[in-house]
């Protein structure tokens, strides 16, 4: 006997909710019941490419319909907590796309929502559903690598330009997320530095560092005015260093380099310095496929079986705290911003 699908209903056809159409379309285990946008042309589109989809202009139809199981939220940021928090309420499953809201206090109140009722809350952070992170996150943790010294990232275009959003909100979002992943433990601190070419008062360039305990940073530079697409982690361990490049048919590779101390010979009367090794490079074999369907795949898992996401609220929650201290440090020229805990034990992340 066939499994029931989960019923979707999506939440914005802008930029990024016709992939994630597509993608749930393309599901044996899911049904897309509803594609919701305030915008006609946008449904036109839908209405051309997603054939036998009901097409509505007010979210309410999906929270009110008790065949709809779970609601997908594409739309922008800002309306993120209004749609997630009415979702919940009404019962449904949430997946969000980044950030979770654009308010810790929102972000919060997401979770406690999605706990209390026991319903699957998750956060599209996509490089997070990636074969070649998910290889990099096993690898490091096997200790091949050694212990992290500090890692940076850099996710440059000269491409689409928001207005309603600066770079370190629509960038940020994905490497934060990584970083926190590959680190796995909170930053305590972070300083921001931006910048405004394009529009005032909208940062198109952003550097964005994170201090963790122990010492270990974390650097990201995020621009869409830039003259190459570059999408790319380098991690630097004190026994190998290893680098993701996306746009790359070599996704990984991991380098036997590293500096260590010279041992003192006092007979020879040598002095104590740092020695320099350079071995092989290794590009492993990474089985590729779309993260974007991964991602949908493990949402509808996880509604099916109760399973917490790999990108739950609570992860959404820590990068969005990340997030506001950066902003709140770029509005400060680059002061150091400590990273807010959460209010209570029970919203630790």
């Amino acid at each position: 006997m066939q499994e029931k699908p989960t019923i979707i209903g999506i939440l914005g056809y802008g930029y990024w909710g016709p992939n994630l159409a597509r993608n749930f379309l393309s599901l044996k285990n899911a049904k897309v019941k509803y594609i919701c946008d305030s915008n006609p042309t946008r449904l036109d589109e839908a209405r051309e490419k997603c054939p036998g989809v009901s097409l509505v202009d007010e979210p309410d139809v999906l929270f009110e319909d008790n065949e709809v199981d779970a609601v997908v939220i594409a739309s922008s940021a800002v309306t993120h907590y209004s749609l997630a928090s009415a979702a919940l309420k009404s019962g449904k499953h949430v997946f969000v796309e980044k950030p979770i809201c654009t308010r810790v206090s929102d972000g919060e109140e997401l979770v406690r929502l999605a706990e209390t009722n026991h319903l699957t809350l998750m956060v599209g952070h996509l490089m997070m559903y990636h074969p070649a992170v998910c290889y990099m996150k096993d690898y490091l943790s096997s200790g091949k690598a050694g212990e992290i010294l500090y890692a940076y990232s850099r996710r440059l275009n000269l491409g689409k330009v928001r207005t309603g959003e600066n770079c370190l909100w629509s960038l940020c979002p994905h490497d934060i997320s990584v970083i926190i992943h590959l680190f796995g433990e909170e930053p305590e601190t972070v300083i921001a530095k931006g910048a405004s070419f394009l529009h005032e008062g909208i940062e198109d360039v952003a550097f964005v560092t994170m201090s963790f305990p122990g010492g270990r940073i974390a650097n990201t530079h995020v621009s869409w005015l830039d003259p190459s697409k570059t999408r790319s982690f380098t991690v630097v361990a004190d026994k190998q260093m290893l680098v993701l490049d996306d746009m790359s048919e070599e996704k990984l590779s991991i380098f036997d380099k590293k500096a260590y101390p010279a041992v003192k010979d006092v007979a020879i009367g040598y002095e104590e310095e740092i020695k320099l090794h350079f071995g092989e490079k290794i590009v492993p074999h990474i089985e590729m496929d779309e993260p974007l369907k991964i991602e949908c795949e493990h949402f509808l898992d996880c509604v099916k079986t109760g399973e917490k996401p790999l990108t739950d609220g609570r992860h959404g929650l820590l990068v969005l705290r990340v997030l506001s201290a950066a902003q709140k440090s770029m509005e400060e020229g680059g002061a150091p911003t400590k990273i807010a805990q959460a209010d209570s034990k029970s919203l630790s992340v």
